[in-house]
């Protein structure tokens, strides 16, 4: 399994890019309940004062509603302005939100080369909170699984396309999860949060292919993943909170023809993402 987009070599015809945490593995839940939202408590040790409401919001932004799955450091922005917006007093947090607007990527890497140039304080507590939350993950252990019917549903669309792993979280944790659990052997190459953005890396995935657009299909559980795939033309399979297995079983038994066949645009995924909209309202 390649970790660059650099290194892919097409083998295809079509390519299907996977998400991870959340819609391939589940451990979306337990990362934000045990890890990030208590790393934001450990470096910004005031908002202890209000644990348990910010640990629901934090909860809200990331897991159960339109912005689940977001990049952490946007999620981060958002929880200290939902903070502010319900009356709380928040350190000012102004470096971390114009870095988070205006940065091309937004990963721990890209967030030390700002760090270098510029010494910024909030920049280093930014840094120090997503290293605290990688390290808590580390220390989960083998709490992480696949959702029942991956392993299924990466075989049989490995017969037909080349899969990439386009997730915005950690490269090594995630390529340890799947090595882990044998799916790693389904994939071609990991696109992890350092490679860039979900839609960047499709972008580039494609491109280094030459794959039509129709060939192309992105499977997701994040609204973000949907908008990746708008943003590049191609198609989306949703893995719905809550029925991931479900999600999967459909996707093995009924979208993967849809998709090989040519009978996937329209009419069908429109229909699926209503329902995965509808999901999350």
């Amino acid at each position: 399994m390649k970790t660059a987009i650099s290194d892919f070599i097409k083998s295809k015809d079509f390519l299907v890019c996977v998400d991870s945490d959340g819609c391939a593995i589940d451990t979306m839940d337990i990362k934000h309940q045990a890890c990030f939202g208590p790393a934001v408590i450990d470096v910004w040790p005031k908002i202890e004062e209000i644990r348990i409401e910010f640990l629901d919001l934090w909860n809200h932004i990331n897991l159960y509603s339109q912005t689940r799955g977001i990049n952490r450091f946007k999620g981060l922005v958002m929880s200290f302005e939902a903070l502010q917006a319900k009356g709380y007093e928040v350190e000012d947090f102004s470096s971390i939100k114009s870095w988070v607007e205006g940065a091309k990527s937004l990963s721990n890497p890209a967030l030390k080369e700002e760090i270098h140039k510029t010494e910024d304080p909030q920049l280093k507590k930014a840094l120090k909170w997503s290293n605290r939350v990688n390290e808590l993950i580390d220390s989960l252990g083998d709490v992480d699984r696949p959702f029942e019917n991956v392993k299924e549903g990466l075989a049989s669309a490995h017969e037909y396309a080349d899969i990439a792993i386009v997730s915005s979280a950690n490269t090594n944790a995630v390529a340890h999860e799947w090595s882990k659990h044998d799916l790693n052997r389904f994939v071609e190459v990991l696109c992890g949060q350092e490679a860039g953005s979900k839609s960047y890396c499709i972008s580039a995935l494609k491109e280094s292919g030459k794959y039509p657009t129709e060939k192309v299909l992105m499977i997701g559980d994040a609204p973000g993943d949907l908008q990746a795939a708008k943003d590049n033309g191609v198609f989306f399979y949703p893995i719905i909170p809550g029925k991931e297995s479900e999600s999967w079983i459909r996707f093995k038994e009924e979208a993967l023809e849809a998709f090989v066949s040519g009978k996937y645009k329209g009419d069908y995924q429109e229909m699926l993402i209503k329902e995965y909209e509808d999901s999350l309202k």
